[in-house]
């Protein structure tokens, strides 16, 4: 069985693994994509994530194929026991064929909901989210918040909450979250909500997995405290902590197939991380793969991993983490790993 958990705040019932879909489109067909959700769903997956930008890497001729493939998947099953998740995009990462160029203003964001929700053959979205913030933010491999790179003429807050307020009070959207969030966003959002009576984010969708732990720092407790539920994504380092790549740096995949693509994990102390989590998985005689999603799940505060794959064998094989209980003793291993070389992807 699956196990699965209730949403804080909310009345929605979450499987611990969530199917992510970014490849949709781009490494697999409308018939390969089918197939995934089918069997995810066979193995008691309810919970879905896309993203109006999907599949990624972003292109103008592919943009919205994912939530197309999905809805027309979506279409023969039964809506209410699919818990879906899709994002807007935000702005300053070029993509003029979203919009002219996506921002998060009110007039934006509606349009964007309902192009997904037309994309993904629904009435409605169960949780919706803000794929980054409008404002300057260290994400995607940045490191340190520069207060000379802000931006002009972001919409405010309580704009993008309002705009969202508009869905949820139309029925389009029943929640609501956020991504690629520091806890500066986390706690404005909220008291905005509490003082507005705005509805409050209930998910943040952050990166987070063995080499990039930089959730444990302000977010934990931020997010803790105001009940914001952690949706971890990218628990495999795209592909890096399965160990396919120490042997065979060639080996296909997201990090060899596309030029400039995760630049978190290009990172000079990555490599070594990975070699011992990977040393640490063998010596134990478990999947290095398996071992870092039971790891995820052992974590407190992760509410649902996203985890995505290429082909029906990587999917078995990361559905497979959720019946693996990891050892105090490997727990304390990974924990020493991780002080001798603190997330070196962040």
């Amino acid at each position: 069985m699956m196990p699965s958990r209730t949403l804080p705040g909310t009345e929605l019932t979450v499987s611990s693994l969530c199917l992510g879909t970014m490849t949709f489109g781009e490494q697999n067909t409308e018939v390969e994509a089918h197939a995934q959700l089918n069997r995810a769903i066979e193995c008691g997956i309810n919970f879905i994530d896309t993203a109006e930008m999907y599949p990624v890497p972003a292109k103008a001729s592919s943009q919205g194929l994912t939530e197309s493939f999905i809805g027309s998947w979506l279409k023969h099953q039964v809506r209410e026991r699919i818990v879906l998740a899709s994002k807007v995009s935000g702005p300053n990462r070029g993509m003029e064929w979203i919009r002219g160029g996506p921002q998060l203003n009110r007039e934006q964001i509606i349009a964007a909901c309902d192009a997904s929700l037309k994309r993904l053959n629904t009435d409605y979205i169960d949780l919706y989210q803000l794929h980054w913030p409008a404002r300057h933010v260290p994400m995607f491999g940045q490191t340190y918040y520069e207060p000379s790179q802000e931006y002009s003429n972001t919409p405010t807050l309580l704009e993008q909450l309002s705009a969202l307020n508009e869905l949820v009070q139309q029925g389009k959207v029943l929640y609501i979250g956020v991504s690629n969030e520091t806890p500066w966003g986390v706690s404005a959002l909220t008291q905005l909500a509490d003082q507005h009576n705005l509805p409050r984010i209930r998910t943040i969708q952050n990166v987070y997995n063995l080499i990039n732990r930089n959730y444990d720092h302000g977010l934990s407790e931020t997010c803790h405290r105001e009940e914001v539920s952690l949706l971890a994504y990218s628990p495999l380092a795209f592909g890096l902590l399965s160990g396919k790549y120490l042997e065979n740096p060639k080996a296909d995949g997201r990090m060899t197939r596309f030029a400039n693509f995760g630049q978190r994990y290009l990172k000079p102390q990555v490599p070594p991380a990975v070699s011992a989590f990977c040393e640490l998985a063998a010596r134990h005689q478990i999947n290095p793969a398996q071992m870092a999603l039971a790891w995820l799940q052992s974590r407190w505060y992760v509410a649902s991993t996203i985890i995505g794959a290429t082909s029906l064998q990587q999917l078995n094989e990361n559905m497979a983490s959720n019946e693996i209980k990891l050892s105090d003793d490997l727990l304390a291993e990974i924990e020493a790993i991780h002080r001798l070389s603190p997330s070196p992807a962040q």
